[in-house]
């Protein structure tokens, strides 16, 4: 039981110093088993220590969002931001690329303003962006199916991730919940992160697409780390370490 007990001060210990943890990374150091690391972040969990996270599990301290709004709550945030950037993101792709569009209410404005190009695919898995798309007459696109999340109004599961098993696009448009410079980016809902990773492993530049209120923010499920992003498109308002962040890690950013 004293080893219990150590090896669980010493994980909300790696929990207040690092903000996050894995369960395979503990299991190897504390030489025990998977299930019991579980056991012991379920411990941690019970006791406000930790947030089960995917592979793992996140300090109380730093999960910043703790509940998703709804999606009618989103359409009226930051509007003319997410417009801008919509508008912005758009010019970015040219006849004859391929892309991605991830579910999300930025998504949403970057779909309103592609061109209407015969030779521009777009893949989403998000109903109110196939719906913007459907507007125009040209372009090809390709709707992800699943199972409907009424929530957001997107499909994801298994049979949305197995969908990109053949599929290699030009460009991925990333919406974000939470964006951290350390904790990476972020999402409330474990099968969009699982999906969204799937997304940037079949894309050849991933470019995310967030507001700046965004930023700082850490929500449950982790996607990927900021040094997997190509590009960066947010607004003016974003702060000075957005820039200092991207110079370092080579992320070209945009801001509308």
């Amino acid at each position: 039981m004293r080893d219990t007990s150590e090896r669980r001060r010493q994980i909300s210990a790696m929990l207040k110093s690092r903000g996050s943890v894995q369960v395979i990374a503990l299991s190897e150091q504390f030489g025990v088993s998977m299930q019991t690391i579980r056991k012991d972040l379920h411990y941690l969990e019970e006791h406000g220590i930790a947030t089960r996270a995917y592979g793992g599990a996140i300090s109380s301290e730093v999960v910043t969002v703790n509940t998703e709004p709804a999606i009618e709550t989103k359409r009226v945030e930051h509007t003319e931001e997410k417009e801008r950037i919509g508008q912005l993101a758009a010019s970015l792709v040219k006849s004859g690329e391929s892309i991605m569009l991830d579910s999300g209410t930025t998504a949403l404005q970057i779909a309103r303003f592609l061109p209407d190009d015969e030779d521009i695919t777009v893949v989403t898995n998000d109903f109110d962006v196939l719906s913007a798309l459907t507007q125009k007459r040209n372009l090809k696109i390709i709707m992800l199916g699943g199972e409907l999340r009424r929530k957001s109004m997107a499909f994801y599961g298994a049979q949305t991730v197995a969908a990109l098993d053949e599929l290699l696009l030009d460009k991925l448009f990333l919406g974000v919940d939470g964006f951290d410079v350390e904790r990476g980016i972020t999402t409330h809902y474990e099968p969009e992160a699982q999906l969204n990773r799937k997304m940037v492993e079949t894309a050849r530049q991933v470019i995310a697409v967030t507001d700046s209120s965004k930023f700082g923010k850490v929500c449950l499920n982790r996607i990927i780390d900021i040094s997997e992003l190509d590009v960066l498109i947010t607004d003016s308002a974003a702060p000075d370490f957005i820039d200092d962040a991207a110079e370092k890690l080579n992320i070209k950013l945009y801001k509308a």
